[in-house]
C-alpha cells in the first residue's frame, strides 16, 4: 500500500494534490519495466522513436495555458517564467527530434591500414538511466533532459522532486498520447535517502541536475558501481558590467538575470560586478529598476516575480540576507519577507559591501538576492569572477562585443552570456551547457547532450590479404621491415 504525500501551492499554502510515494520494491519494480520495454524501444528505428517527441514541440504550446497553471500551482513562479519552460520543452524536443538519427548513425573511422581495415563506430544506448530532477525547473529540466535520454534507445526511470512532480506525470500523460510507450518511462517518488539506493542500482546510467553536495554522492556511488554520471550543480553566478555599457539595458537585464524565478534558477547572476566609474550610476539604476518589479500570486501575466518554492528557501534566503546586514553589508533594495502576498514571499533584494565573512559571499543563496562589486580593470573583473569554486554560468555587459568575447574566454565557467544573463546559451541547443569546478560533471545540449546516454562501440573488419602478423614464409624480421617502410609512406602520402 502507497504512502501518500500532500502537494501544497506555494502561493497559498492551501494542498493542490496528494500523490504515492514510492519505497525500494516500488523502484525496484519500475526498474524492471523500465528494462523490460528498453530492449523493444530500442529496437525501433530512430525516426519512429522521434514521432511523439516532433508532436510535442506544437502540442505543449497549444496546450500551454494547461501546463503553465499546474507550473505555478506546484513551484509559486510568475507565468511569463513558467512559460520559459515551456519554450524550452518545446524547443529542445525538436531539436534532438531533427538531429538524433544524425547524431546516432554509424560512422566511418579511418582503420590502421588503409581499404585493408574497414572501422565503423556505433552508438548504443546505455540502457535504463536513472533521472534526478529538482523543483526548481520541473518542466524544463526534467522533459529536456528525458528526451535525448529516450532517443538514444533508452528507458527511464525518472525521480522529480516531489513538490513538482505534477508537470513531469502531465509530460508523460501527453507523451503517452502522442505515441510514446509509457513504460519506457517510469516515475518514482520519495526521499534520497529512501529510495536513493535502490534508484541508483538498478540503473546503467545517472543523470543529476541538484545541488554540489547531492551531486558528489551521486558521483560516488556511480563510481562504485563503475557507470557513468553527468551533474548539473550549484553555481555563484558572476556578471560584469564593463565600463562601456549601456546602463539602463545593463540595469534591465541584471533584474531578469537576477530574479527570474525569484533567483531559483542555477544560472541566476547572485554576484554582480561594475566598473568603479559607473558603479554608482548602475546601482541607482538597478535599485530602482528592482524597486519597481510587480510581486504576486497571480496567474496573469502582469506579475513579474513569483514566490519562493518553499520555507526552507525562504529561511536560506532570510538567514543570508540578515547575516549580511548585521555584518555590515548596505541594503539598497528589498530585504525582507512579504508574508502579505503569501506564505514564501521575498522581496527582490540588493546588497553592497559583502564580504568574506558574510554566508552570502560564497555561497549559493538560491533566491532573489544579488550583491554588487566594483572593480577597476577587465582582469581584475576577471580575478573576482573566477574566484570561486563554481563556475556554472556568466554574464558580460559591453557596447565592444569583440572585448566581450575576450572577456568570456577568460571566465572559468561553462556558459557565458554576452549581453543576456543566460538564456542565449541556455537556449542555444546546439551548444553544450554545463558547469566547470564545483558546478559538475558532463554537458546537456550539443551533440554531447544526445550521446551521454550512448556506449561508443568500434566494431572493425580486417582483409585476410594484410593482417598483424607475417604472411607465410615471410620472416619476421623483414616483416617489421616492410611495415615501418609501409607506415612511413603512408604518413608522406598523407594516408595516415
Amino acid at each position: 500500500m502507497h504512502v501518500t504525500r500532500q502537494i501544497t501551492a506555494p502561493f497559498t499554502g492551501e494542498q493542490i494534490a496528494e500523490l504515492p510515494i514510492s519505497d525500494g520494491d516500488h523502484v525496484r519494480a519500475a526498474h524492471e519495466k523500465a528494462r523490460q520495454a528498453q530492449a523493444s524501444w530500442a529496437a525501433l528505428p530512430v525516426a519512429e522513436r522521434a514521432r511523439p517527441f516532433l508532436r510535442l514541440h506544437d502540442e505543449i504550446l497549444n496546450r500551454r495555458d494547461e501546463i503553465l497553471d499546474i507550473v505555478q500551482n506546484e513551484t509559486g513562479k510568475a507565468r511569463k517564467h513558467a512559460f520559459e519552460e515551456v519554450l524550452d520543452v518545446a524547443g529542445c524536443a525538436l531539436h534532438y527530434a531533427r538531429r538524433a538519427a544524425r547524431l546516432l548513425a554509424p560512422k566511418s573511422r579511418k582503420g590502421i591500414f588503409p581499404v585493408a581495415t574497414q572501422v565503423t563506430e556505433l552508438r548504443q544506448p546505455k540502457g535504463v538511466v536513472a533521472l534526478i530532477t529538482p523543483w526548481n525547473y520541473p518542466l524544463s529540466l526534467g522533459v529536456t533532459d528525458a528526451v535525448p535520454a529516450l532517443l538514444a534507445g533508452n528507458a527511464l526511470v525518472h525521480k522529480p522532486d516531489t513538490q513538482t512532480a505534477l508537470s513531469t506525470l502531465w509530460t508523460v500523460d501527453l507523451l503517452a498520447e502522442l505515441g510514446m510507450p509509457r513504460e519506457i518511462w517510469q516515475v518514482v517518488l520519495g526521499e534520497p535517502a529512501d529510495i536513493g539506493d535502490a534508484l541508483l542500482d538498478g540503473a546503467d546510467y545517472v543523470a543529476f541536475t541538484g545541488s554540489t553536495r547531492g551531486g558528489r554522492k551521486i558521483a560516488e556511488e556511480a563510481a562504485k558501481r563503475l557507470i557513468g554520471c553527468s551533474l548539473e550543480l550549484g553555481g555563484k553566478n558572476p556578471m560584469i558590467v564593463l565600463d562601456d555599457a549601456d546602463l539602463d539595458v545593463a540595469a534591465h537585464g541584471a533584474v531578469r538575470a537576477c530574479f527570474t524565478n525569484a533567483g531559483q534558477l542555477c544560472l541566476s547572476i547572485e554576484r554582480l560586478y561594475v566598473h568603479e566609474s559607473r558603479f554608482d550610476d548602475f546601482a541607482r539604476r538597478f535599485a530602482k529598476q528592482t524597486k519597481n518589479l510587480k510581486l504576486g500570486a497571480g496567474f496573469d501575466w502582469s506579475v513579474q516575480m513569483g514566490s519562493l518554492t518553499s520555507r526552507r528557501q525562504l529561511d536560506t534566503v532570510s538567514a543570508h540576507v540578515d547575516d549580511a546586514i548585521v555584518k555590515g553589508a548596505t541594503l539598497l533594495a528589498g530585504g525582507r519577507a512579504r508574508p502579505d502576498l503569501g506564505p514564501f514571499f521575498y522581496e527582490p533584494t540588493i546588497l553592497t559591501g559583502v564580504s568574506e565573512k558574510m554566508e552570502m559571499c560564497a555561497n549559493e543563496t538560491f533566491g532573489p538576492v544579488v550583491a554588487l562589486y566594483p572593480f577597476t580593470s577587465d582582469e581584475h573583473a576577471v580575478a573576482l569572477a573566477n574566484d570561486t569554486v563554481y563556475g556554472l554560468n556568466a554574464s558580460v555587459w559591453t557596447r565592444d562585443l569583440a572585448r566581450g568575447r575576450s572577456v568570456a574566454a577568460r571566465l572559468k565557467a561553462g556558459t557565458v552570456n554576452i549581453n543576456e544573463g543566460y538564456a542565449s546559451a541556455y537556449a542555444s541547443y546546439d551548444a553544450p551547457m554545463g558547469g566547470m569546478k564545483s558546478s559538475g560533471l558532463g554537458r546537456r545540449h550539443g551533440a554531447e547532450g544526445l550521446l551521454r546516454y550512448t556506449e561508443a562501440q568500434t566494431v572493425a573488419s580486417q582483409s585476410t590479404l594484410l593482417g598483424f602478423e607475417a604472411p607465410f614464409g615471410l620472416g619476421n624480421d623483414t616483416w617489421a621491415e616492410f611495415m615501418a617502410t609501409a607506415l612511413k609512406t603512408m604518413r608522406r602520402l598523407r594516408l595516415k
